[in-house]
Order: C-alpha cells, then structure tokens, then sequence
C-alpha cells in the first residue's frame, strides 16, 4: 500500500512517539501535564504494542504514543515496530516525533509498508478495507520513501510468488515470472524446457521433474550495470530452488506434510526478490541468476529410489529418497554456476526440516566454507532484523552421502544432521568459487504477528540486500 507514505502534505499532521519502557519516566516527565494524566489514566508505561491516542482539548487526536516494550541491550528501532502500527491507528496523517537515527527510519519506514502486505488474489476485493488502510498517511523524505517502496515491492513480489497455489504456480508460471524480472533490467535470458534439459546437460533437474504433467524448466539470466568499465566487476550468482509443489515422489509425503509444499519454490522467490533490487541499485557486480523450476510429482516415469543419476558436474548420485529432491536439482544448478568461478556464489532452499528443527522457522541456516563471511553476513542479518546463523560444514559426517554402487547418496541414512548433510551433498559441486554461501530457510510465517501474517516470507533477501550494498556499492 505504497499510497500511505507521502513526502508533504497540508493537512494537520499528528506526531507519533516511539517510547521504550526504558525510557518511559523520562519522557513523561517533559510532557505537558494534561498529557502525562491521560497516559497514566491509560496505565501507559512503553508497554510493547501498547498504543495510545491522546485528544487535545476538542477532542481530536492531538499525538500517538507507542510502547516498544524493554530495550535489549542493542536494541533499536527495527521494521518489526512499524510494521504492527498502521492498522491500530484512526483515519490520519502521521509524522514520527522521536529522533531516530538513518538505519532506524528506514527500518521503521519499511516496516510501516511492510506490515499492510495483504495476499487477497483469491479475496472478492473489499473497497472499505482497502479504503481504510490507504487512510493512514505517514509523511517522510523522498529518499527514504524510495528505499522502502524499493525493498518492499521485491519483497511483495517474493510473498506472493510463494503464497500463490501450484495450481497456478507452475514451473512455467514461475519461469515467466523470472523473465519478466529480467527483462525489466535487459538481462540476458536462457531458458531450457523440457527435453532440452537433457540436450544442455541439466539431467537431475529432468529427473525430478519430468513425471509432472508441466515440464520442468530452468532459467538462468545475466546482468550487468551497464558502465563502462563493468566486464570487470566481480560476478556474483544466485541460486533458487524451485520446487513448485513436492509431493515426496514415490517416497511420498503424508497429506499433512503437503499441505505447505506450494512454498517449496521460496528460495526461487527469495533470489529472484533479491536479483530485482540488485539490479535496481545497480551493483558493481555481474549477476548471474539460476533457477531450475519444476514439481516432484508422481507418474509411470517418476525417478525411484535407487535410481542412479548422472548430475552435470559428471557425479552419479544414489536416490536414497525420492523427497531429497531439492539437493538434486540444485547440484545441476551449482554445477553451471560455479563453471565460472564467481566472487560469490549463494544459494537459497527450502531444503530440510532439520533446519527448523535446530533453529525453529524464523532462523534460516547459514552455511559457508569462509568464517569471516559468516560473522559479517549474521551481523549484518540482526540489524536488518532479517536474521541467519551458521551452522557448522562438518567434514565428519561426509561419509554419511557414501554409496555402494555411486560416487554419493542424495540422502543419509541416519536420523541426524539433516541439514549439514544436505550442505555438504551440495558442496560437493561447488568448487571453483571463491565464496559459497548456503541458506537453508523456510520461507513462511507459521503464526500471525503484526507485519508477518501467515504465508510466505522472504527471509534473508534485506540482510543479503544489505550485505551486497555494503560491499559491492558503486
């Protein structure tokens, strides 16, 4: 809802103040007296999402106080704290009265953006609503304002990509959607459909995907910021798993655990939400995107679990389990990749639940041969409020992918280490980039909290966003 911002305005605007309990006495304490007895009448102390209205002396709402709860000992004003404010405000037209730091308004400015996302493609439009949250202005500077619309339509992008139904999210549906992102910048697009996936030597992406009666694609664009001196810039490539719907294969999933598998393409929706504001931004870097799309349905020519594949990289893997089919086509993908030995090389999947289970959903594993990587990308991850962490590339359970009649197994055989397992399964096809980074998320809000409804999330594109600002600006 891009209309709620504005840069002016000449109506009478209303101050918000952003209060931690922390500093709660304090501010009081300067307020006028009337002020201070309403709040307190109110049994206002900062309390986290507490909001306030206060009426001046005819009764119209005269200043917002919000509550933000206990400060954390680093804590600032954060997208979270925006993001849960315009829906509990009247009709209006708003300006923040707390001094707040550069990071902190564009934080804040997002989040108030990003908390009104609504997927309603499905919803008979509802013009009171629709009329009710455009009704609440927040005025700011223009260069905040395109920040914010920047990050946030990427961002909308990617939660609809995954909030959309494989009904209508077909391979081919999110291969369009990947070119028309790529269009937009002038990109250079190749896309493989089908047979032909075999004739440009993508084998594991045709094995997944050829049972489904929608083809299985790969998409794979390039870019550059077109300056003079950009065939010098450092290429980095992105890597998206897109997985349309996954039903396990022949291995199949139980009904319960299907019912979310429309989001098993966010790794695509993430990179193709990061690839769009990198190239909005126009990076000093050359861009290179790689998505294999398809569904792992089952049909008379579904692979079977021990099956052996060929991959690109001349590897032969072992179906050890027909669900471990992300892995399969993304080594294919990472394969093509890292032929030219990028700078930095990431990809993202919803790749195991053991992710979840050793970091819950709001935490996407981050995995990298490189430790001071690791460090800069989780710093950078918490002040976007977009977080990651590391888990650990453990050589000591490789052995895990062995096979008895392949050079590895797609899956290990024992309950543990999901995750790292699947890690080292695709570092296997990495070797000639200079940094790799892995990111195992979820890509979906489980519960409903201001900002994050329940659906698709695009985790780690702001932080990855940030990183690559900070390290690849022009």
């Amino acid at each position: 809802m891009l209309a709620t911002i504005q840069t002016d305005s000449t109506k009478s605007v209303i101050p918000i103040h952003l209060i931690f309990e922390d500093d709660w006495e304090r501010w009081r304490a300067q307020q006028q007296e009337v002020v201070s007895n309403w709040l307190a009448a109110q049994s206002f102390h900062g309390e986290r999402g507490k909001v306030v209205t206060v009426p001046d002396s005819q009764g119209h709402l005269a200043l917002v106080v919000y509550g933000l709860g206990q400060r954390a000992s680093s804590e600032n004003i954060n997208l979270w704290h925006g993001a849960a404010l315009p829906d509990r405000l009247p009709e209006g037209t708003y300006q923040i009265a707390t001094a707040l730091n550069n990071a902190e308004l564009k934080q804040f400015v997002l989040g108030w953006e990003y908390g009104q996302y609504r997927f309603d493609r499905y919803k008979r439009p509802d013009e009171k609503k629709n009329a009710a949250r455009n009704s609440r202005i927040l005025i700011i500077d223009q260069q905040t304002l395109m920040t914010a619309q920047r990050l946030n339509l990427a961002c909308s992008i990617a939660r609809d990509l995954i909030n959309t139904p494989a009904s209508d999210l077909t391979p081919q549906a999110l291969a369009h959607a990947a070119v028309e992102i790529a269009k937009q910048f002038n990109a250079t697009i190749r896309r493989y459909t089908g047979d032909e996936l075999l004739k440009a030597g993508f084998p594991t992406v045709h094995a997944v995907g050829r049972a489904s009666t929608v083809e299985p694609e790969l998409i794979d664009f390039e870019w550059n910021n077109g300056s003079s001196d950009s065939m010098n810039h450092p290429r980095v490539t992105l890597v998206g798993k897109g997985v349309c719907f996954d039903t396990g294969g022949l291995d199949i999933k139980p009904s319960v655990s299907m019912l979310l598998m429309k989001k098993d393409m966010g790794g695509a929706a993430c990179v193709l939400a990061l690839s769009q504001l990198i190239m909005q931004a126009k990076l000093a870097i050359r861009l290179r995107v790689i998505i294999p799309a398809v569904e792992n349905s089952i049909a008379g020519n579904a692979f079977r679990p021990g099956d052996v594949l060929n991959t690109r990289a001349g590897l032969h893997v072992e179906v050890g389990n027909t669900d471990a089919e992300g892995r399969l086509i993304l080594c294919d993908a990472l394969a093509l990749a890292d032929v030219d030995a990028p700078e930095l090389l990431i990809d993202m999947a919803t790749l195991t639940g053991a992710a979840r289970v050793a970091l819950g959903p709001e935490v996407p594993a981050l995995f990298t041969r490189d430790a001071i990587l690791a460090r800069e990308l989780v710093e950078v991850s918490m002040k976007e409020s977009d977080p990651m962490w590391q888990l650990p590339l453990w050589s000591g359970y490789d052995d895990e992918l062995a096979s008895k009649v392949a050079d590895l197994n797609n899956a290990s055989a024992s309950g543990f280490s999901g995750s790292i397992t699947a890690a080292l399964f695709l570092q296997r096809f990495v070797s000639k980039a200079k940094q790799w980074i892995h990111l195992d998320l979820y890509a979906w809000n489980a519960k409903d909290r201001a900002g994050r409804p329940v659906g698709g999330e695009p985790q780690c594109v702001r932080a990855l966003f940030a990183y690559l600002s900070l390290r690849f600006r022009t």
